[in-house]
């Protein structure tokens, strides 16, 4: 191992117990993978391959540098874990804290090439942890601000009339549990069968229970049992914290770790082979690889991302799952022109935006502060924007908007202010009615839309939303639509049910 490259990872100044950008790389790829679902805390930082994470770490160093790298540094963090696992638990119970700082320091908004995680780190061990000890030129740059970080810490205890850092976080016990949420696998189709993966796990003494019927079954998951999931047809459910980042089936790509709610945006969208399509903010690549694997790997899947550390992960994740369909795009997907002759048969984008992540269960809920409430306006101008222009495309037949967020400016207002705009030419479309927990919001097709929830579909929180172009005659439809309406505010009420507003189609009313 060079020199040089030894020093990149391990940081400058020798083996200090937090020293170098590997340690707080390392933790901020376990809160990733926390994010994504991947994993519990313990599992993430102690599994004893630690893939997951380590390919997040990759967008730190070269592809060469990694291959180099892997190994030596795996097994460094491997032989003493602890530092990372009190680094990650620690910044994760200061989450909601360094929220607010973070937002009232407006760091991310003037070091945008700072990663979210990598800066809530880096600050929690700033504030909160024994300093900063090695970082190299992320350390410098956080340094920057030391002052006025320090100084929003301060007035946030003012604020909360407490001395302590401790008196920042919420008595213990006095934050609801989040309800646990069971394992999701899904099936890669791209290397094997959904068949051929129950026959393995049966072989390794689990117990298959066939399809789930209820939530109250799969709350009831327990030691070797699974499902198979009752909307997903290629997504197997097993107990909480069943871990198989060890299992030679997730190490070969046959299986994904992807949380159910997750899954919801390729499968929704579902263009067939030979499609042309557009993943408009693909990294990490989960829903990518799904895409590919409802196209059968043929056709054209378009991946965007404006980070070229992200785009590296995703391309050896990609490569894991034995995708060959994909044309990884280095582009802010604002940037591109829909009338370019290389998207002339786009007809399918999946958008999932940057958002608040306020849905996802290994984060604390986000008090409802000033700096929430800017973030929120800033994000949700960002989603309206990426909205209008992926409705651009001329050839557009298919669009499914998400977010992993439990806001309604970043959900439901943003759809609705985009339609508005383009009601002559796209519509919401009524999905999966057999899914309980829909949209909410001021106008009635908001309930064409998917919520999810851990409390009511054992998800992370998720929004889901699926546009279509309007067909040919379309004027007759925005007749029903408005008819419709009338039909609400004069003789039903705010809204009307989907079976009613169903009804009142099919009939002719």
């Amino acid at each position: 191992m060079s020199g040089g490259i030894a020093m990149a990872v391990r940081g400058r100044g020798g083996g200090g117990r937090r020293s170098g950008p590997g340690l707080y790389g390392a933790a901020a790829s376990v809160l990733a993978g926390l994010e994504n679902g991947e994993g519990s805390l313990k599992t993430l930082v102690y599994g004893s391959s630690f893939q997951a994470s380590w390919l997040q770490l990759l967008g730190l160093i070269s592809d060469f540098q990694f291959s180099v790298l892997f190994e030596e540094v795996r097994e460094s963090l491997a032989q003493n874990p602890r530092p990372l696992y009190a680094l990650a638990s620690e910044t994760l119970r200061y989450s909601d804290v360094l929220d607010t700082i973070l937002g009232a320091a407006g760091l991310l908004r003037i070091e945008k090439k700072l990663q979210p995680l990598l800066a809530k780190v880096l600050v929690y061990d700033l504030l909160f942890g024994k300093g900063l000890r090695g970082g190299g030129r992320w350390k410098a740059l956080v340094l920057k601000h030391q002052a006025r970080l320090k100084a929003e810490l301060a007035r946030l205890k003012v604020q909360k009339k407490v001395s302590r850092n401790e008196d920042l976080l919420p008595p213990s016990g006095q934050a609801e549990q989040a309800p646990q949420i069971p394992r999701y696998v899904r099936v890669n189709t791209l290397k094997t069968h959904l068949d051929d993966v129950v026959d393995y796990f049966k072989r390794q003494q689990y117990s298959y229970q066939g399809k789930a019927g209820s939530m109250e079954e799969v709350c009831s998951l327990s030691r070797k049992k699974f499902f198979l999931d009752s909307h997903l047809p290629e997504l197997l459910i097993f107990p909480p914290q069943t871990d198989f980042h060890d299992n030679q089936l997730y190490v070969a790509g046959h299986i994904i770790l992807q949380d159910k709610a997750s899954c919801l945006p390729a499968f929704l969208l579902n263009p067939p082979p030979g499609s042309h399509v557009i993943d408009a903010c693909a990294a990490p690549g989960n829903k990518t690889s799904h895409l590919a694997a409802v196209m059968k790997n043929k056709g054209r899947l378009f991946a965007f991302d404006l980070d070229a550390k992200r785009l590296a992960t995703m391309s050896t994740m990609l490569m894991r799952a034995g995708v060959t369909c994909y044309q990884l795009a280095h582009q802010d997907f604002l940037t591109t022109d829909p009338g370019d002759p290389k998207y002339s048969q786009v007809r399918y984008i999946l958008l999932d935006p940057s958002c608040s992540g306020s849905g996802m269960t290994s984060r604390s809920p986000v008090e409802e502060n000033t700096p929430l409430a800017e973030r929120l306006q800033a994000l949700s101008g960002f989603q309206r924007k990426m909205l209008a222009h992926a409705l651009s495309f001329p050839a557009l037949q298919r669009l499914v908007y998400s977010t992993c967020s439990i806001y309604q400016e970043e959900n439901e207002d943003v759809v609705w202010d985009v339609l508005q705009q383009r009601e002559k030419d796209f519509r919401l479309v009524k999905v999966l009615p057999s899914w309980s927990h829909r949209g909410s919001g001021t106008f009635a097709e908001a309930k064409f839309c998917l919520r999810a929830s851990p409390k009511e579909t054992l998800t992370n929180g998720f929004f889901v939303a699926v546009l279509e172009r309007r067909p040919t005659g379309a004027d007759e439809e925005r007749l029903w639509e408005k008819t419709i309406h009338r039909l609400e505010r004069v003789h039903f009420g705010d809204e009307l049910s989907l079976e009613m507003h169903d009804s009142i189609r099919g009939k002719g009313f």
